[in-house]
């Protein structure tokens, strides 16, 4: 059988919140090469117990395809283990785009993200009737450039619950930008650090204080901002509750009825 390349979705953080299919890819791995500036050493350890490990944080792209390369001509499978999903600020395209020149076969397995890990922390749901439908993921321009029809203030026009990665370092400028929008100083927000990591932190406050806190909890990285209303439907006893459970809402496998 050939061997393949596997981009994987290693989840956000805890060992055990990577996915059935990934955790048996690692088991089957020769050559795991993963993001060691946000996928823990110890995940990877707990897996791929009999791969050469490559930690792509000090690595090129030139020098990761390279690895890979070098595996695909010995018929040995690889990883390339990614934090969270792939797909979510991910950098594999670039990777794709460079074994598919090389006529290179590879797959890709999804994960579980970090804003989905952080809402668990926060057991809140991001989409409530009449209160947000709709989750925005976004991130803040810094170093890398964000297209202008993008830039924050501009998507938080729309006022839906916004889920922003790569940011918390620059949080005086995301809230200086989501004020320029439908939020105000009242807006509900959030911020979750290592979410599903042993030390795991949580604030949870408004946008007016949010910078503060941030600042006074040390977190500048691998933290994610979570604002919008739904934050304070619990909290506010606002009745966003979905029909799909009502006893009077019909649908394809129940009938309603009416008290």
């Amino acid at each position: 059988m050939s061997a393949r390349v596997s981009f994987v979705g290693a989840g956000p953080g805890a060992a055990d919140l990577i996915t059935i299919r990934g955790a048996r890819l690692l088991r089957h791995a020769d050559v795991v090469i993963y993001a060691g500036s946000l996928v823990d050493l110890k995940l990877v350890q707990r897996y791929a117990t009999r791969a050469d490990i490559y930690d792509s944080a000090g690595m090129t792209l030139p020098e990761v395809i390279t690895v890979m390369t070098d595996a695909m001509a010995l018929n040995r499978n690889v990883v390339r283990l990614h934090t969270g999903d792939p797909s979510i600020f991910g950098a594999i395209q670039e990777q794709m785009e460079a074994l598919d020149q090389l006529e290179i076969e590879y797959q890709v397995v999804p994960g579980v993200t970090s804003a989905f890990a952080a809402a668990a922390a926060l057991k809140q749901e991001l989409t409530l009737p009449e209160v947000s439908q709709t989750v925005i993921i976004t991130r803040i321009e810094g170093r890398t450039p964000v297209p202008e029809r993008e830039q924050l203030h501009a998507i938080a026009q729309l006022g839906a619950t916004m889920v922003i990665y790569l940011s918390v370092g620059m949080v005086e400028k995301v809230v200086a930008q989501l004020l320029q929008g439908a939020y105000t100083a009242d807006t509900p927000a959030a911020v979750v650090c290592r979410a599903s990591w042993d030390d795991e932190q949580i604030i949870q406050c408004t946008l007016s204080g949010l910078a503060e806190k941030v600042k006074q909890a040390g977190i500048d990285r691998q933290a994610l901002i979570i604002v919008g209303n739904v934050l304070a439907a619990r909290r506010e006893g606002l009745k966003a509750k979905s029909l799909l459970y009502d006893s009077q809402f019909s649908h394809g496998f129940r009938e309603g009825h009416v008290a």
